[in-house]
């Protein structure tokens, strides 16, 4: 699943393609998706994309008329292409600029979703609950500490709760928890102030060290063959269950918390 650094690379993207260009056509090729793609995203025709920014794992595309929210669900992309490129089967929605560029989402097994919010309305209820972005001013350890109080559950679910801090995704959660020195099942209850000052900075350096690099799974949004590039960055814990520790050679475990592989190492994390 693409997560905040992959959401956040991809904003950067196709940003430099789409910011000051009109939609002159919009094509729905498949209009059921997570939820249906309602009709009034129509009103995305001729008007002109003043900024792309993201919420959480939340795609907006901003017009003076409103934003299309996009999220990209489990194995959803979205790519620059030329609109004389065939479509290829799962493009389910495109956008022609007036550029010659095309804006393609091409989701395979339609989990993500493409809304419409209307310009001058409260906020839509998919990004009005959610907690503070990792990389900003808001989340601090004196924030992180209160919302821990007399809270039982394990502090790597509780960092992956959208309500209490947005993006920070399974592969995020074990290198955070890895780099501050945390085992993951520890009650969030019994984190302390410092640990707290510490996972806040871990999680900070991980998400925004995954973004320079491009994320974990995408790479650039501009390829001959109109597929997005794929590598893996260097992990730490993740994936390396039965490898020697980087920091002091005991072996990476790994074990189900929250229906998720978690992967840890039991002498470097208390």
């Amino acid at each position: 699943m693409p997560e905040l650094p992959e959401v956040e690379t991809t904003c950067r993207g196709i940003a430099p393609y789409v910011i000051g260009e009109t939609i002159t056509a919009l094509h729905i090729h498949q209009r059921q998706m997570r939820w249906p793609i309602p009709k009034q995203i129509d009103a995305l025709k001729g008007a002109t994309i003043t900024d792309v920014s993201r919420r959480g794992k939340y795609i907006q595309l901003h017009t003076g008329n409103g934003e299309a929210i996009i999220h990209l669900g489990m194995s959803g992309s979205l790519r620059i292409t030329e609109p004389k490129e065939p479509k290829r089967k799962h493009d389910h929605v495109e956008w022609l600029m007036s550029n010659g560029h095309a804006l393609r989402l091409h989701d395979p097994r339609r989990f993500g979703c493409v809304l419409w919010h209307k310009a001058g309305t409260p906020a839509h209820p998919l990004l009005e609950k959610l907690g503070p972005e990792p990389l900003g001013n808001a989340f601090t350890a004196d924030y992180l500490f209160d919302q821990t109080r007399k809270r039982k559950t394990a502090i790597k679910v509780f960092i992956m709760n959208s309500h209490i801090v947005v993006g920070v995704g399974n592969i995020y959660a074990s290198e955070s928890l890895f780099m501050a020195g945390i085992r993951p099942g520890r009650a969030s209850g019994r984190i302390t102030r410092n640990e707290s000052e510490r996972l806040v900075d871990a999680i900070r350096t991980v998400l925004a060290k995954s973004i320079k690099q491009g994320g974990t799974t995408l790479r650039d949004f501009v390829n001959s063959d109109g597929e997005p590039g794929y590598f893996k960055q260097q992990l730490l814990a993740y994936d390396r269950a039965g490898e020697p520790c980087t920091q002091c050679g005991g072996l990476i475990k790994q074990k189900v918390m929250g229906q998720r592989s978690t992967y840890y190492c039991s002498f470097c994390q208390s």
